[in-house]
């Protein structure tokens, strides 16, 4: 695995020297976009929209569209608007991890520790365990400052990205049902039926299926088998009553678990 970024984590008075990981991996197929005609590659080009001709990356300027007017903008102009380079990831508060909604959450990386770090870095991620809290932190990523909770997860410190209040839509836009809509009976069931759904989550029941089958097929048709397309099945609701549903809800999972 190649560092993606070095640098330190700014606890306190403590530096620990580390090193950014990225946490995650694509599942999905890595599929190449091909002419119908002969399977050649399709090639993507920069053109300009008025004259239909290819502009060279020279020529190309980055602007902003403001009053009905665009600015433009220099490569002096984002270095004077760019974070102050620095590589410290600099704690600055801790928090309960419960206290942060999930939305906020944006791109994971592991933090280990550089050799001279090591006895540094043991000690923050025991007492973060011990505490159950994150670390609020501020870090420059490609010339961008952004906003990140340290976690522990098993034995290692996870980096998050998290978004910018301001990066969040207001609720407010949404039309929402009331609390009021809601049957006191209806709510009980739906909880009877929750809790008899519920169990300990473990992430290795859940398979990506998809690319999975998308490559049996791939492997089928490269050997030129017929494939046949499912058939899709509507299933419609006996009854249009929310109890009702709920309680054959019910039945249908004590028939399954008996």
């Amino acid at each position: 695995m190649k560092a993606l970024w070095t640098g330190t984590i700014g606890f306190g008075l403590v530096n620990i020297p580390v090193k950014l990981f990225s946490a995650t991996q694509a599942s999905e197929l890595d599929l190449d976009m091909l002419d119908k005609k002969d399977l050649a590659h399709i090639r993507f080009m920069r053109v300009n929209e008025k004259t239909g001709k290819e502009i060279k990356w020279e020529n190309i300027v980055k602007g902003y569209l403001l009053n009905n007017k665009y600015v433009v903008l220099s490569d002096k102009d984002f270095e004077t608007a760019a974070a102050v380079k620095t590589k410290v990831i600099e704690i600055s508060d801790f928090v309960l991890q419960e206290e942060i909604d999930s939305i906020y959450y944006e791109t994971p990386y592991y933090l280990v520790p550089e050799k001279s770090g090591v006895r540094a870095y043991a000690l923050l991620r025991e007492a973060l365990h011990k505490t159950g809290k994150a670390g609020i932190a501020t870090f420059v990523m490609r010339n961008k400052e952004a906003l990140a909770i340290l976690r522990v997860s098993d034995n290692v410190i996870i980096l998050n990205k998290i978004r910018f209040e301001e990066e969040i839509r207001n609720t407010k836009e949404l039309s929402l049902p009331a609390k009021a809509a809601i049957k006191p009976g209806e709510l009980k069931m739906a909880v009877s039926l929750i809790n008899q759904l519920s169990g300990k989550f473990n992430i290795s029941k859940y398979k990506d299926n998809y690319s999975s089958q998308l490559l049996k097929l791939i492997k089928a048709k490269s050997k030129g088998a017929k494939i046949n397309a499912p058939h899709l099945k509507v299933v419609h609701n006996k009854t249009k009553d929310l109890m009702s549903q709920l309680k054959a809800s019910l039945q249908t999972k004590n028939k399954k678990a008996s």
